[in-house]
């Protein structure tokens, strides 16, 4: 665990439509551009070995937009491929909020950032007090048979709740501000209501109703 010291005040950002770090958590990415090679490299240099990842909109001038709500995630793996390609693994620390961009000569984007307001990420694991596993697994259950999805049950069902809530929320197949929602979920419990309200959105066919 890294302490709140540890943490700089700019980080390389890096904008992936869908891909949801969170705290506690780990993330595998495939990296091959040119800039986010050039990235991996200076990152490896710094002792925080700290990437942003971000999730990208498109503004209304076409241009691509950042959400001002982001998850830090240290290197914590990588591997390269024989044609110099990377496979890393990011550890998620904590979230940040950006508070502008900086420029420079990088190919890749750096942000100032602030990690006020989220200091339960590099906290202990968090606990979900209401959660009703064997409601939640049923609706989970319909909804993987719906969207086709295979998943090991058994490791699901022993999972412990932060673990079970913060993988889902990663790895089902939801739209993009979707995913920027649960990320931004101020605790466990209101990330998995709003997992719970995703899941059933999509069991309904996208009616607004949804079971309570």
């Amino acid at each position: 665990m890294m302490n709140a010291s540890d943490l700089p005040d700019t980080i390389p950002i890096f904008p992936l439509p869908g891909a949801l770090l969170l705290p506690r958590s780990r993330l595998p990415l495939h990296l091959f551009e040119p800039r986010y090679l050039a990235m991996l490299d200076d990152v490896l240099k710094r002792p925080d070995r700290l990437i942003g990842m971000v999730q990208p909109y498109e503004g209304p001038d076409k241009t691509g937009k950042l959400h001002s709500i982001g998850c830090a995630g240290r290197v914590s793996a990588f591997s390269e491929t024989e044609d110099g390609r990377y496979m890393i693994t990011l550890a998620g620390i904590s979230r940040f909020r950006i508070t502008q961009e900086v420029e420079g000569f990088e190919p890749y984007r750096r942000c100032d950032v602030s990690w006020d307001g989220f200091g339960r990420d590099l906290g202990p694991t968090e606990t979900d007090t209401d959660f009703d596993r064997p409601k939640f697994m049923d609706g989970l259950h319909r909804f993987f048979e719906a969207q086709g999805l295979s998943t090991d049950w058994d490791s699901l069902k022993d999972a412990d709740e932060e673990l079970l809530i913060n993988s889902l929320a990663m790895l089902c197949p939801f739209e993009p501000e979707d995913k920027q929602a649960l990320l931004e979920a101020p605790s466990l419990t209101t990330r998995r209501e709003t997992l719970v309200t995703l899941i059933e959105y999509a069991l309904r066919g996208g009616d607004d109703e949804v079971m309570q």
